[in-house]
């Protein structure tokens, strides 16, 4: 084999499938005892293979923080996950992410840049101390630092409702984003009326709202989006109803509302697996969320009737960046003595994070 040092990305992916298979499950026990691979549910099948551990974001950076004696923590899925993975481990532990372009829209919606400027635009019509801010944790560790520090908390979209609850006990109003849907979803269940929730419209001069919408309003939503889910439809559930009177029709939050008021169930990743995996023989599900989950869930029931909600496969392109070519070159870097694409958040940004991702975790 070439030395690692001449051998670049572009020159992993000349490589057959199998050779590459092959050559990361070998150097994946060479290194042993100090790796941890971590995959996150929407990634392929191709590196989901490898895994140590499986599950949503969060899920995973509390993987990462409970296995002790791991040095080198490979995070199969995007940036803001592994950056909270960094934040939440050990100094001497490293984590990697095998493609450092593989981001998240919804979290570039919303910079901490941006997110203190709205704080400063609302300073004049409201008492800001009393503006309790939530940050679903598909964002930028600066975001969460700010939230952190305005004394706010990070929440999932297992325990959104929660923490919303939570905020509303502490404070006269509640700041939501980066996700419009799942602040709206969590409000609605809250039961918060409509016209007490409002969204904040980047680039326009009071999100685009008046004065009296905002001193009114006890919910601001940023107005963010996940792009996988935006893709599903309250006509698609009626057309599946139609086709299969039978169907369970199950949505993650991140939805619009009108297609969860339209599901039977919506949940967490982790929520919609329990469902259908503890579902009856036989039974007929619609799966409104990123298509490798959906196939996943597919291949592992066979007695059940598995399908996307979406005649069109939702698939998120940024995780999809995480490939074996990737993952092989990791891994070969890290066997000859070099770590590449280690993320790293700055102390003071880590320690403003943490209050808000422990704040979730008291929650």
């Amino acid at each position: 084999m070439k030395n690692v040092k001449e051998i670049n990305i572009a020159d992993y992916h000349k490589l057959k499938k199998e050779v590459v298979l092959q050559r990361i499950a070998a150097r994946k026990k060479e290194l042993g005892q100090d790796l941890l691979l971590l995959c996150h549910h929407y990634q392929q099948d191709d590196i989901f293979q490898f895994a140590d551990y499986t599950g949503d974001s969060l899920k995973l950076a509390h993987n990462a923080a409970q296995v002790a004696g791991k040095r080198y923590i490979i995070f199969c899925g995007v940036h803001f996950m592994a950056e909270s993975a960094d934040i939440l481990t050990d100094d001497e532990q490293i984590v990697i992410l095998p493609d450092l372009t593989a981001g998240c829209s919804m979290a570039d919606m919303a910079t901490s840049g941006e997110v203190k400027g709205l704080w400063r635009e609302l300073a004049p019509l409201m008492n800001t101390d009393r503006l309790i801010p939530i940050t679903y944790v598909n964002s930028s560790a600066s975001l969460k630092a700010f939230v952190g520090e305005q004394g706010g908390s990070v929440c999932t979209s297992s325990n959104a409702g929660r923490v919303l609850n939570w905020a509303l006990e502490h404070g006269e109003r509640v700041f939501f984003c980066p996700d419009e849907h799942l602040g709206r979803n969590s409000a609605q269940a809250a039961g918060i009326p409509a016209d007490e929730v409002v969204i904040w419209r980047r680039g326009e001069i009071l999100g685009g709202n008046s004065r009296k919408q905002l001193e009114r309003a006890r919910i601001i939503l940023w107005d963010g989006y996940c792009t996988v889910h935006m893709q599903f439809s309250a006509a698609q559930i009626a057309s599946t109803r139609q086709a299969d009177p039978e169907v369970k029709i199950i949505v993650h939050p991140e939805c619009r509302r009108e297609v969860v008021e339209a599901a039977d169930l919506q949940g967490s990743t982790e929520m919609i697996i329990k469902a259908v995996s503890e579902a009856p023989a036989s039974s007929s599900w619609a799966v409104g969320t990123e298509i490798n989950l959906v196939k996943r869930l597919t291949a592992q029931f066979p007695d059940k009737r598995i399908r996307s909600l979406s005649p069109v496969e939702c698939k998120c392109s940024t995780m999809y960046r995480i490939d074996p070519a990737h993952l092989l070159w990791v891994l070969d870097n890290l066997t000859a003595g070099r770590i590449v694409n280690q993320i790293k958040v700055d102390k003071e940004t880590a320690a403003l994070a943490s209050l808000a991702l422990n704040r979730m975790l008291k929650i």
